[in-house]
């Protein structure tokens, strides 16, 4: 069983405080996976009106099978190498702000969440290279990140491991995309 870095602990124990029910409200709803469908939908609609339903058919694709891999590869951590989640953690016990009754799964080795939103980032910015998407990326990423840690689900290294995941599956699925795009027209 991996412990927490004993910084962890404390930033945890800050990040996940009682903000009311609005803050709650906000923060389990960010991590609610429909939340963002009509931002997905969007994206792919903007990218059809760039590129043609053909690259956005293959950026569908391209980004599903991303998110396999990101998936797989976070769960794959989390069994192999497991890490109570702050919420399950015994020592834990009373002192974390629960909302809705969310724990999430017994281990986070890494996060999902964290993993699928950045590499979904990566992936649709490769296409929309505009500074005010990026910046909207930005935020996207930051807010779910953010919303695993208020709700108990994650560690701030599990954060940055799913980062770190989602940056070499996202580029290795940013290279593959480009790589098929060519031949489309």
């Amino acid at each position: 069983m991996i412990e927490p870095f004993s910084w962890e602990i404390p930033t945890v124990l800050a990040l996940n405080f009682d903000g009311g029910g609005i803050v709650d409200y906000i923060m389990y709803g960010v991590s609610y996976k429909f939340t963002w469908v009509p931002l997905y939908l969007g994206v792919i609609y903007y990218i059809t009106k760039i590129y043609g339903w053909k690259k956005a058919l293959l950026f569908v694709a391209v980004a599903a099978l991303m998110i396999v891999c990101v998936d797989q590869t976070a769960t794959f951590a989390k069994n192999n190498f497991p890490r109570f989640r702050p919420n399950h953690y015994p020592p834990f016990e009373g002192l974390l702000h629960n909302v809705n009754g969310y724990k999430g799964g017994l281990y986070g080795t890494i996060s999902s969440h964290a993993a699928n939103t950045m590499a979904f980032a990566i992936l649709s910015y490769s296409l929309i290279r505009k500074k005010a998407y990026l910046c909207m990326m930005i935020a996207f990423v930051t807010l779910n990140c953010y919303s695993r840690i208020y709700l108990g689900a994650h560690y701030p290294v599990d954060i940055l491991l799913g980062l770190l995941e989602a940056v070499i599956w996202g580029a290795l699925w940013v290279f593959i995309y480009k790589k098929i795009a060519i031949r489309i027209n």
